[in-house]
């Protein structure tokens, strides 16, 4: 029996040989593949050949949507999918989406099973807590994205013919208007600060004046910050910190590291926490923790925050001090808005940001803007009135 066989046009037929089971009965191995010429086919011969001999080969037909994620997840994932990327599609897989699908065969999968599974998360008690109503229109989107991409390299790997998430619409995500605090209720959240552990108390005020990401927040070190200038520079950001497994990275993007200047009382306090940050490593001597590292936001030992430490904290803080809820990033957005209202110019607050292009920017505060703008127009209208007035 040839190896390889024509079968069509672009269409080959492929047994590989494994010898004999304990009957004496031949193992054979087969697939059809799709390619032009010969050579290519004898390319994927070689490639199906070695997979049987290692013992990897799994027939398609054979082959659930679990098995294939294990694939996926070792052959793709781990490798081309940024951490926090990977660690959200990680945990969605094994929430809802691998309890949905694992046990099917992966050629089974139609488009039908992955709307219905999709219509499901929208319904009551999908969300697996003690929360009421279905998942957030973002969250479903994110499970579409994640099974498109599963399905993608199943089609790449020659699995299946067709991905069946391709002929599923995307699920149309609702933003959540985004009501940053407004002076009088900033004024109250510092109030209410002043009450805190100085290390919480810094943190929140530089998210709040800088509109720092958390990552980057996390990310600084005392390195990166000029005490006699009051500049901070962003250069990394700590995406994880779990079990002493610190993971620290360059920005996404180049207009990501920036230089970010300080009110000056927030650098007259953030020397005061300088000097007792000192203090304290002096204090805690040998059980220091914290290696080379010199975060300004850690452990007293030196060992860095968890990486979601500042959203729980913050979240705790606000329905403590019964002030109006907004996440930890809606400070970043409270940050731009302030500017804003006072007149700072998009570009700069593009700049402070570490936006792409200024047009980011405009995208996201571009109703604050108008109202801005609105607002500086009526100023000249001032003016006009009191010409009129003389005029009269």
């Amino acid at each position: 029996m040839a190896n390889i066989q024509k079968r069509g046009d672009n269409s080959w037929f492929l047994t590989v040989n494994a010898g004999k089971n304990a009957k004496g009965k031949y193992i054979r191995f087969t697939k059809t593949i799709h390619c032009r010429t010969k050579r290519e086919a004898e390319s994927e011969y070689a490639k199906f050949r070695l997979e049987v001999e290692a013992g990897e080969y799994i027939a398609p037909e054979k082959m659930t949507f679990g098995a294939f994620v294990e694939e996926w997840h070792s052959k793709y994932a781990v490798k081309h999918l940024a951490f926090k990327t990977l660690y959200t599609y990680r945990s969605n897989l094994k929430n809802r989406i691998l309890p949905a699908f694992q046990h099917m065969s992966i050629k089974d999968i139609k488009p039908l099973h992955i709307v219905d599974f999709l219509d499901k998360l929208e319904k009551e008690n999908s969300r697996g807590d003690k929360k009421s109503g279905g998942l957030s229109s973002g969250t479903i989107e994110i499970d579409h994205r994640i099974l498109k991409n599963i399905f993608k390299r199943a089609v790449e790997w020659r699995i299946i013919n067709r991905n069946p998430v391709s002929d599923v619409k995307k699920p149309k995500v609702t933003s959540k208007e985004i009501i940053p605090y407004d002076e009088v209720e900033v004024n109250q959240m510092l109030k209410a600060l002043q009450r805190e552990p100085f290390h919480w108390r810094m943190l929140i005020t530089l998210a709040l004046t800088t509109g720092l990401r958390r990552s980057e927040i996390l990310g600084l070190e005392w390195k990166h910050v000029d005490l006699s200038t009051g500049v901070i520079e962003v250069r990394q950001t700590m995406v994880h910190a779990l079990k002493g497994e610190v993971i620290v990275k360059q920005p996404k993007t180049k207009k990501s590291v920036r230089k970010v200047a300080l009110p000056s009382s927030v650098l007259e306090e953030l020397r005061e926490y300088h000097t007792y940050r000192i203090q304290e490593r002096h204090d805690i001597g040998n059980a220091w923790r914290g290696g080379s590292w010199l975060f300004l936001f850690s452990h007293p030992d030196g060992q860095p925050f968890h990486h979601e430490a500042p959203y729980q904290w913050f979240r705790n803080f606000i329905l403590k001090n019964k002030l109006r809820y907004i996440r930890f990033h809606d400070l970043r957005h409270t940050s731009a808005t302030i500017l804003i209202n006072q007149g700072v110019h998009a570009k700069i607050i593009s700049e402070r940001l570490g936006h792409g292009s200024i047009t980011t920017t405009m995208n996201i505060y571009g109703h604050a803007l108008r109202t801005a703008d609105q607002a500086a127009a009526d100023k000249f209208e001032s003016l006009f009135n009191i010409n009129k007035a003389q005029g009269q």
